[in-house]
């Protein structure tokens, strides 16, 4: 099998089943959002795989560096209407399966929608109900503090022709 492809077929196709089987049994996914936690084992990402893809739509992967044990992934996609990019590094382990996966996700306010989205879902799977009603007002703040700064402030500083 190649898991790389695999991962790319399913991301596409929002397939989290699939998905998972690309990886390895102590696979680690990499939060985009914070340090402060990883996802690790089968279970776990393949949970934050299915509340990713359902909210996630239309991703198409544009480019591939690498094909050994260490290979980059980018795509493009959308979360609700706004744009979101990310590149994924893949580390393969000796059996060809993914064994780490770091997501970086911009602009900003993708990443901060992408909170609110997610993080209620997953803080239900989680027993957590209470968590589940505080991440959209505490991710709110951010989002509109984000979404400010790239609809107001950033065009202001951004180079003159």
């Amino acid at each position: 099998m190649d898991a790389v492809a695999v991962w790319r077929a399913a991301g596409e196709s929002r397939d989290a089943a699939r998905a998972v089987t690309a990886l390895s049994a102590d696979v680690t996914l990499i939060s985009p959002i914070t340090e402060r936690f990883t996802f690790r084992g089968r279970e776990q990402v393949g949970t934050l795989l299915e509340v990713a893809l359902a909210e996630i739509d239309g991703v198409t992967y544009t480019d591939q560096a690498g094909d050994g044990p260490l290979v980059a992934l980018f795509y493009e996609a959308r979360i609700g209407a706004a744009r979101i990019f990310e590149a994924q590094r893949l580390r393969l382990d000796g059996e060809g399966l993914i064994t780490e996966i770091t997501l970086y996700v911009r602009p900003l306010p993708a990443l901060t929608l992408l909170m609110n989205r997610l993080g209620p879902e997953l803080a239900r799977r989680n027993g957590q109900p209470g968590l589940a009603r505080v991440v959209p007002i505490a991710g709110g703040v951010l989002h509109a503090m984000a979404e400010s700064g790239e609809r107001r402030i950033m065009p202001r500083v951004a180079p003159r022709p």
